[in-house]
């Protein structure tokens, strides 16, 4: 404190943000970080713990555990984020089965579970047993007929609007942010904007429960994206934990880069894809550091999850497949055809899904959100039922799609007309003619094609928790079976045509389905989300399928080359500018000759710059200034004649420093001084305590001339994370730059709504 008799220009007056007060460094709700500040605070923070750390053992011991402390997170980011994957999967495998049947010996068992532990299963009705009773079974005691057949019907609507009604309940009165994907959010976040409560705890204990009740109602929609949402809850909690990221906004972020890689792990059981998911379509900043962390996290979540085993098949995945047949170089042409059509769905669904969620916001419809959620289970439960092949869930649907056709396949895919001369070895089937059920299942599939295209579109963005990884892997995969069963019959019936005739010669098993299938899955959902090496890495971990990596490549970039050709935006970035969050985006290109001065605020006609002096305001001036604008901060100059700029003070810091000063600091009215100099100003003996405020003042505020071209100025904001920049001319302030102001010009210079990105 300062003693109330010490005279007012002695240097003895404490610059009081010397010892620490709270919610300094915080930002507001909908700000942007600035990430250099970030980085210097840590740098300065790390500075003094390795010097304090030769001082004694104790504090040795301290910096030992500070430097430890980031494994630590990332261990307890894997091990909650793979339980939490696991405990998700088996309760939606029962979930799953409870709107077909129930089991009599354990209702919490499902179809599959309930067989297992039967004595009187056999291996060729495994899929029945007595202890699995469908509802027409208990209620009536019927297991075929009509009457059977429309009670089941109803049973099972009756369940899936259940489920999804809960859901959006739950989600609408205990955590709206929890409705959605997640993950054009958490590349906001990511990209240092503020979203407070989207990584909270009820987020993420409503999003794990809800995540359950709409996979289990048999929307159409994945588990996959909102995992990653998932893993970043967890990440943001055990981050809060540890002082070193709580107080950090830019470390906290290298965790949530770290929990994202956690989330793709455990949803796709493709730990090393989910790094450089992580790294290709989440992240902002990407480290080195981060990169071994985000290796370590998805190691450890995969490893728990492997340890619940959730699919009972030692695998991490449903989808794990082994193909024994090679591929050859003729099948590379409709492996791009698939590559093509993956491209065009991509485009199709993006145009159209954004249209209707634009639609969603702008009328009526918005208003209703468990109304559309109810209506549109309703449509999709009595369209799927009739269907075997959109009745099951998305995930055994692609797991089936996938698979080859062994000897013990009872699939209707691999009802073949057999030759009865056939000696091979079990794992090499030859090709054989297609018998009935395949022809179909064909149409069955084309039927279920058309009807995922048009369901995902609407279901994709309403108030529930919804994934798009799962639904456009599985338009992918009905597509490609359909191609892989047409090209293995024109090489059965054609084996002489010139295309077939160097591989696939009479009684060789030649052409393998599945591989279309999986194929397909790639390029359509490379099509929706624009991914490339992340998306193909995630598919051979998926599949276990090593061989056939150049198919996928092929794949992958044919999509993306098509999809660009319509647009560069996927689904993600796509949602990001309708919901109109800042974010800039490393990929677009910005290549119009503009400059800084056409950018700049304030412009020609407007009032004039609000700066703070660096020894003329009262703290009564400085009050005034802040009620009457809502900036973030303000240049601070050396007097309004000259204009030369001394630093920048954020609008936060300037508050919270004044009320503390108020508070702790005698002598400080509404006519001190406040000063932002090494040395107090000269004042009239009997004028009150002046209030200095160095400490609050950044002196190295980032600064471009007049003149720079602002395709510079773009790189330089994007590269550096910047929330604003001065514009200069010879140390002279003449105006300011920010974050928003830049994206309004790309906007505008890309003929589009500058107040589009404005966050709504």
């Amino acid at each position: 404190m300062v003693n109330a008799g010490a005279m007012s220009g002695s240097g003895n007056l404490m610059d009081f943000l010397d010892e620490p007060f709270p919610d300094v460094g915080t930002y507001e709700d909908f700000h942007t970080i600035d990430w250099l500040r970030e980085k210097s605070r840590d740098t300065d923070r790390h500075r003094k713990i390795t010097s304090k750390s030769k001082e004694s053992i104790w504090e040795f011991i301290k910096s030992l555990l500070d430097a430890w402390s980031g494994w630590v997170v990332m261990l307890l980011i894997g091990l909650l984020a793979g339980t939490l994957a696991g405990v998700i999967d088996l309760a939606v495998d029962w979930m799953t089965d409870l709107k077909e049947g129930v089991c009599l010996s354990a209702f919490w068992y499902s179809h599959e579970q309930c067989c297992w532990t039967s004595n009187e299963t056999t291996f060729e009705d495994r899929d029945k047993c007595p202890l699995w009773q469908k509802w027409s079974e208990l209620l009536v005691n019927q297991s075929e007929g009509a009457s059977a057949y429309i009670l089941n019907y109803l049973m099972y609507i009756l369940w899936a609007l259940l489920f999804a009604f809960l859901a959006v309940s739950l989600v609408r009165v205990f955590a709206p942010y929890a409705c959605g994907s997640g993950i054009p959010e958490i590349k906001t976040i990511l990209s240092g904007f503020i979203i407070r409560g989207y990584l909270g705890k009820w987020t993420l204990l409503i999003k794990t429960v809800t995540l359950v009740l709409v996979v289990s109602s048999g929307l159409s929609l994945g588990k996959e994206g909102p995992l990653v949402h998932v893993a970043c809850c967890c990440g943001n909690f055990f981050s809060s934990l540890f002082s070193k990221y709580s107080k950090n906004e830019g470390k906290r972020r290298e965790v949530l880069s770290a929990a994202a890689a956690a989330g793709v792990s455990v949803a796709f059981g493709a730990p090393i894809g989910g790094v450089l998911f992580s790294l290709e379509e989440v992240s902002y900043y990407f480290p080195l550091k981060t990169l071994w962390r985000s290796f370590f996290a998805a190691l450890v979540a995969a490893f728990t999850l492997r340890s619940i085993n959730p699919f009972g098949n030692s695998r991490l995945v449903l989808f794990y497949v082994e193909y024994h047949t090679p591929w050859y170089m003729a099948e590379l042409f409709p492996f791009i055809l698939l590559g093509v059509f993956g491209g065009l769905w991509g485009t199709l669904f993006i145009r159209c899904n954004i249209a209707w969620c634009r639609r969603r916001k702008t009328t009526k419809l918005g208003k209703y959100p468990v109304l559309e959620v109810i209506v549109v289970t309703a449509i999709t439960a009595i369209s799927a039922y009739p269907n075997p092949y959109t009745r099951r869930s998305t995930s055994e649907l692609i797991s089936e799609l996938f698979n080859d056709c062994g000897a013990l396949e009872s699939s209707q895919l691999c009802d073949y007309i057999n030759d009865p001369n056939m000696t091979r070895p079990v794992d090499d089937i030859p090709d054989r003619p297609a018998g009935v059920g395949v022809y179909t299942a064909m149409w069955q599939l084309a039927l279920a094609l058309i009807f995922k295209i048009v369901i995902t579109i609407f279901t994709f963005g309403m108030k529930i928790p919804s994934g798009l990884f799962i639904p456009s892997m599985a338009v992918g995969a009905m597509a490609g079976r359909m191609v892989g069963i047409g090209v293995e019959q024109l090489a059965y019936h054609h084996h002489d045509w010139i295309v077939f005739r160097n591989w696939c010669r009479p009684g060789a098993d030649c052409v393998t389905p599945g591989l279309y299938a999986m194929v397909g899955a790639a390029a359509c959902l490379g099509g929706v989300t624009r991914m490339t090496v992340s998306l193909v890495v995630i598919m051979f971990e998926l599949t276990g399928g090593l061989e056939y990596i150049v198919p996928l490549m092929a794949a992958a970039v044919t999509s993306k080359w098509v999809a660009d050709a319509f647009g560069k935006e996927g689904i993600y970035e796509a949602h990001i500018h309708l919901n109109g969050y800042p974010f800039l985006d490393v990929k677009d290109e910005f290549t119009h000759r503009t400059l800084a001065t056409d950018v700049m605020r304030p412009r020609r006609g407007e009032p004039p710059l609000s700066v703070l002096t660096q020894d003329s305001m009262t703290v009564e001036d400085v009050e005034t200034l802040i009620k009457e604008t809502d900036y973030n901060g303000f240049p601070v100059v050396v007097s309004r004649d000259s204009e030369r700029l001394i630093g920048f003070a954020q609008r936060r810091e300037l508050i919270l420093a004044i009320k503390n000063a108020r508070q702790r600091q005698e002598g400080i009215v509404s006519n001190s001084i406040m000063y932002f100099t090494e040395e107090p100003p000269e004042l009239p003996a009997n004028s009150p305590h002046p209030l200095k405020l160095r400490r609050v003042l950044n002196l190295s505020p980032f600064t471009v001339t007049d003149h720079t071209p602002m395709e510079t100025v773009v790189d330089i904001f994007r590269k550096l994370g910047l929330r604003q920049c001065l514009v200069t001319r010879s140390g002279r302030l003449l105006g300011i730059i920010t974050k928003k102001d830049v994206l309004r010009h790309m906007a505008q210079m890309a003929n589009q709504d500058p107040e589009s990105i404005m966050f709504n």
